[in-house]
Order: structure tokens, then C-alpha cells, then sequence
């Protein structure tokens, strides 16, 4: 069976950046080191560097922990960014789930 495409790709197009945030929104417990997400999200290395410095530079991703040269990140939720892409995932999977509609009692 098929996996589901996750919401934010599937309305926001299958770009590196979308991937990146997605998968760090739906492992928001976790903290990952740069070559964990380039693995898990599928990404070309060179593809990931080429946008990573933005998402750092705005805030959304943050350094959780480091040990020698690793550095461990994770999404940013504090940041005003991050709670608003938080907010719309939420919109659209509450927009996109089947309506249940309950039978009223006679």
C-alpha cells in the first residue's frame, strides 16, 4: 500500500524546503543531525545545502545539541514562522478529512 503524501507537500508542491519542514513537523519529538534529514527526506546532499542556510537564517530550524562535530537540530517552535506553518497543517488536514456526520436521534 502507498504511503499518504503528507499534507504541506501535497498542497505546497514536493520542494526541498517543504520536504525539510515536513519531515521536521512530523518528527517534532526528535532531533536529527544533518545527515539524518538529508536521508530521511530523500535529498540530493548538495540539494539540501543549497537550502538549509535559509531555514537557519530565518529561525525555524535550531541546534538542540552537539557532541564533537555533530550538530543535532530541530524545528523552531517558538518561531512566529513555525507556528504558522503548524497552524496551517493543521487547517488543511481538518479541511481535507471526511466530514462525519452524526444521525440525529428521532
Amino acid at each position: 500500500m502507498a504511503e499518504k503524501e503528507a499534507v504541506l507537500i501535497e498542497y505546497f508542491g514536493d520542494t526541498p524546503i517543504i520536504r525539510i519542514i515536513d519531515f521536521l513537523l512530523e518528527n517534532r519529538l526528535f532531533d536529527y543531525s544533518k545527515k539524518e534529514i538529508i536521508e530521511q527526506t530523500g535529498l540530493a546532499k548538495a540539494t539540501f545545502y543549497k537550502y538549509w542556510d535559509r531555514l537557519v537564517d530565518l529561525g525555524l530550524v535550531m541546534i538542540t545539541r552537539s557532541f564533537g562535530k555533530t550538530k543535532l537540530y530541530r524545528l523552531n517552535e517558538k518561531n512566529p514562522i513555525v507556528e504558522k506553518i503548524k497552524e496551517l497543517e493543521l487547517s488543511l488536514i481538518e479541511a481535507t478529512i471526511p466530514i462525519v456526520v452524526k444521525a440525529k436521534p428521532s
